[in-house]
């Protein structure tokens, strides 16, 4: 009884049921008709317009404010953010922002300590805590977002049927539109989003952070838009970027950076790769030492002492060379003081030659003591 107190009845009822129905209903469409090439790339396309609009919109400029950008650009991200299904970007920024807030505890809103499912779905079923104007002061200031939220299904509703007499239109294919561009298409939205909360915190690696359950896996970048390097975004939630390498997979990262060059984002925050590299080597220290906890090994002490030295040298050798770059930057802005900068120059080179044999003797020192055998179970 307690649970149906709880239950979410508003959104309980359609999410359960869609699904179902169109498990029953999708095989017998693609028995009898066969949707053109046509349409599966309208699909394939209002889901990245989707997909864009909650991870640029929704996600990086809303609830982290990762970059500004004009009303035009917003009013796209909620239309294109309603079509999804997921609520107004000021719901969808509370829970977020909360469960940034609280992550893996149970005051986070779809916390997987909880249980994969939990996370991935079934927070959903539950009674939504009411907005916390404290929590998302500053949207609740933005005309456009509070209009989206005061109609939320009104926005919703209209901007699906919108898209879907669009498409019939174009394509003269009524039943396609509705089966495939609308019905399968909120369907794969709505998991792909969902998968963040779910996988990105299962299924992955920890180069960031070993303190949250977040974790970094391409695969569910590439399903979400570059949403997937998820211990980068709990490490470092602010930054515009989730994937920080140049060839790692995300999408949103470039249209943002993109909009920028033609002056429709701007402000755009980032982590200095320095701070970056400093984060990295003291996660694997930590994680270094304690397998060497675990152990059976003659030169323990001395391995303990190396990860120790290498670190601490690591680490003032990167700040050193953030300090010089600036120095240096700020030098040539002026345009003063042509010696110094020469000598400066020379120095930086200097540094980044030691930084790059330290990092490959860091690499080197991490692998041997990571293919080391563990301390034998005598129990």
């Amino acid at each position: 009884m307690k649970k149906l107190e709880n239950f979410n009845w508003k959104s309980g009822i359609f999410l359960i049921t869609y699904q179902i129905i169109l498990f029953l209903t999708l095989p017998w469409y693609l028995y009898h008709y066969t949707p053109s090439i046509g349409l599966i790339l309208t699909m394939i396309l209002l889901l990245c317009c989707g997909g864009l609009s909650i991870t640029a919109g929704y996600h990086r400029l809303f609830s982290h404010k990762c970059y500004k950008t004009s009303p035009i650009i917003e009013c796209i991200a909620l239309f294109f953010g309603s079509t999804t299904f997921q609520g107004s970007a000021l719901r969808w920024s509370f829970d977020h922002r909360k469960h940034h807030a609280f992550v893996d505890t149970d005051k986070d809103p779809y916390s997987i300590k909880k249980g994969f499912w939990y996370a991935h779905f079934l927070w959903l079923l539950e009674k939504q805590e009411a907005i916390n104007p404290k929590v998302v002061p500053d949207l609740m200031k933005n005309k456009r977002i509070m209009f989206q939220n005061k109609y939320d299904v009104t926005c919703m509703v209209g901007s699906n049927i919108i898209l879907y007499f669009i498409v019939a239109w174009i394509s003269g294919d009524y039943m396609g539109a509705f089966f495939i561009t609308t019905w399968t298409r909120l369907f794969l939205q709505h998991h792909s989003t969902w998968f963040i909360n779910s996988l990105a915190h299962t299924w992955g690696d920890k180069p960031f952070c070993q303190e949250h359950s977040a974790v970094n896996n391409f695969i569910i970048s590439f399903l979400t838009f570059g949403e997937g390097y998820h211990n980068y975004h709990h490490t470092f939630a602010n930054d515009y970027r989730n994937g920080v390498r140049w060839y790692q997979f995300d999408p949103t990262k470039w249209i943002i950076w993109g909009l920028s060059k033609v002056g429709l984002a701007w402000g755009l925050r980032r982590v200095d790769k320095h701070t970056i590299q400093k984060k990295i080597v003291l996660e694997r220290k930590d994680l270094l030492l304690e397998q060497l906890t675990e152990l059976w090994y003659v030169k323990k002490e001395e391995l303990e002492q190396k990860i120790q030295e290498l670190s601490d040298k690591l680490l003032s050798e990167t700040s050193k060379f953030n300090e010089l770059t600036e120095k240096y930057h700020s030098l040539r802005r002026s345009n003063e003081a042509k010696d110094v900068i020469v000598q400066l120059r020379h120095e930086i080179k200097s540094l980044k030659a030691n930084l790059r044999e330290d990092w490959r003797s860091w690499g080197e020192l991490s692998a041997t003591i990571l293919k080391l055998k563990p301390i034998p179970n005598f129990a």
